[in-house]
């Protein structure tokens, strides 16, 4: 029976992806001045591949209404980029801007490019990466890909591996994953991280989920309103 729950969740997560993919390319809102303000610590949203920043659209609703200013890397577009390029891009913005204390909120490729920016970040102005089923030690679905964008996240990717073996940043990532990831078999776990199991299932779906707010509220320190 539970492995009928988890195949009957898989679906409905790609379904859930599929839908918020064809409401994104639709609507298209221009994200200007839409999230100004907030006397908290900056955030900064990093999507996944083939994701603009509106898949993450309800936690950056969510953080801005607790007081943090959020700020959407629309230049990113669908983030197709390689991981160390997306990095640089990223980073710019935050020396461009001035941010310290900044806080990366990623889902999956972006817990990647999230901790290459740690690794390189010499002015030290990120103070923490919250990442959300991110692929920190690849999947191995990804050896299979025709697709030479997502075949990057195999296991044994050079860029990958590289951060697998850097563990100073780990202490300053919470890594949040779902108990099954479709998409990432071997999970998100992250050694020397701060690992938080959601209880459901899928990729995608836990970042419309009132779960998953609570924890990251939990995570900055303060209670969900």
């Amino acid at each position: 029976m539970s492995a009928l729950r988890d195949i009957g969740g898989a679906i409905i997560d790609r379904g859930y992806q599929i839908g918020q993919q064809v409401r994104n390319a639709l609507l298209r809102p221009d994200p200007a001045g839409r999230y100004p303000g907030g006397e908290l610590a900056p955030v900064v949203i990093l999507p996944g591949v083939y994701e603009t920043w509106q898949f993450m659209r309800l936690i950056a609703d969510h953080l801005n209404w607790m007081g943090h200013p959020v700020h959407l890397l629309t230049e990113l577009g669908y983030n197709n980029r390689s991981i160390p390029e997306t990095a640089v891009i990223a980073q710019r913005y935050l020396d461009l801007n001035d941010l310290r204390d900044v806080v990366l909120v990623a889902h999956s490729k972006g817990g990647l490019v999230g901790k290459q920016m740690m690794v390189g970040d010499g002015a030290g102005r990120i103070a923490q990466l919250i990442a959300v089923n991110s692929p920190f030690g690849g999947s191995p679905l990804a050896r299979w890909s025709p697709n030479p964008t997502l075949r990057a996240f195999s296991p044994k990717d050079v860029t990958l591996t590289a951060l697998a073996a850097n563990l100073e940043a780990n202490s300053r990532i919470t890594s949040i994953y779902s108990r099954r990831d479709p998409l990432i078999p071997g999970g998100s776990r992250l050694e020397g991280a701060t690992n938080i199991e959601l209880p459901m299932v899928g990729h995608f779906r836990p970042l419309a989920s009132r779960e998953l707010l609570v924890v990251i509220d939990e995570v900055l320190g303060r209670p969900s309103r």
